[in-house]
């Protein structure tokens, strides 16, 4: 499941929806429902109606059939189960991956490999973490590790001998996909036991 577009705004009064995505949305073959999420939970809406034009795109959905009701999924993002081309891949680049709910590291870029892109994530060794644990004593905790941890993807770094910062690739297949929280910025995986190690 990925993340394929945004409700910008409604359009009319009978429940229409304007879309906007980073992916031309001419290119997805939608079959069978997209998913908008509710409290944590994914709830399925079907495409009656689809106008595409480029990145943007006009759409009703099912049981959204007026205004108020369009109203109420303005700012949502709207998930599929599809496949994207190789240069539609999603970047994560800079977001935050979390693991069984803990933070891995920082994704520092993709490796598009058509069907089966990958993440290369910024981990921190465990020396690295030691520092970190150290740090939480201090008061600066995890925050401090994070900040360090973003301003080194930022800057592109992999991290040299003794830094305790290292690079892995992981597949970014959607069986390994938990959410996708685009206001936060972070990526929640569950990934098999020693995938990054």
């Amino acid at each position: 499941m990925l993340p394929v577009a945004k409700v910008v705004k409604s359009f009319g009064t009978d429940g229409g929806l304007l879309l906007s995505s980073n992916v031309d949305l001419d290119t997805l073959d939608f079959q069978g429902p997209v998913f908008i999420v509710f409290d944590g939970l994914q709830v399925p809406f079907f495409i009656l109606d689809y106008q595409p034009r480029g990145n943007r795109a006009v759409v009703h959905l099912s049981d959204v059939n007026n205004l108020e009701d369009a109203e109420e999924l303005v700012g949502r993002t709207i998930y599929a189960d599809v496949e994207l081309e190789e240069d539609d891949e999603p970047d994560f680049t800079g977001w935050t991956i979390l693991d069984h709910g803990h933070r891995l590291g920082i994704c520092t870029g993709i490796e598009p490999i058509p069907g089966n892109p990958c993440l290369y994530v910024q981990l921190q060794s465990e020396a690295g973490a030691s520092g970190a644990a150290s740090g939480s004593a201090a008061g600066s905790g995890s925050a401090a590790a994070g900040v360090a941890g973003e301003a080194a993807a930022a800057s592109g770094a992999t991290g040299a001998a003794g830094s305790g910062v290292r690079e892995v690739l992981i597949p970014l297949h959607e069986d390994f996909i938990v959410a996708i929280d685009e206001q936060t910025r972070t990526l929640s995986l569950q990934l098999p036991d020693g995938l990054t190690d």
